[in-house]
């Protein structure tokens, strides 16, 4: 884990960027910033099929990045909507009632 920061910290470095969101599989997603760290668990109950969890992820994250989102609540809001397409047959697709009820 302290690989992994030090990792992060240089890219970030490197890249000039202020955030960066990493996607952990079953373990979830984790938002290194100049403020620190937000680590979101995974949310699925069960796991059917990946694919496009990745996709959901930064389609999330830039909708609500257009929306005015705070970049913290929209990786909570990806992290919820990653859960729910993940629990789905192939490559699906996550609706307004399914990410916010």
């Amino acid at each position: 884990e302290e690989d992994l920061r030090a990792r992060v910290a240089k890219l970030r470095a490197e890249l000039g960027i202020d955030a960066l969101l990493l996607t952990r599989s079953e373990e979830g997603m984790t938002l290194f910033s100049a403020t620190g760290e937000l680590h979101a668990p995974a949310l699925a109950r069960e796991v059917f099929d990946v694919s496009g969890a990745g996709d959901t992820v930064i389609a999330t994250v830039a909708t609500m990045l257009g929306a005015g989102v705070p970049l913290v609540d929209a990786v909570v809001l990806a992290n919820r909507a990653a859960g729910i397409v993940v629990g789905k047959l192939g490559t699906a697709t996550v609706d307004y009632d399914e990410l916010f009820h």
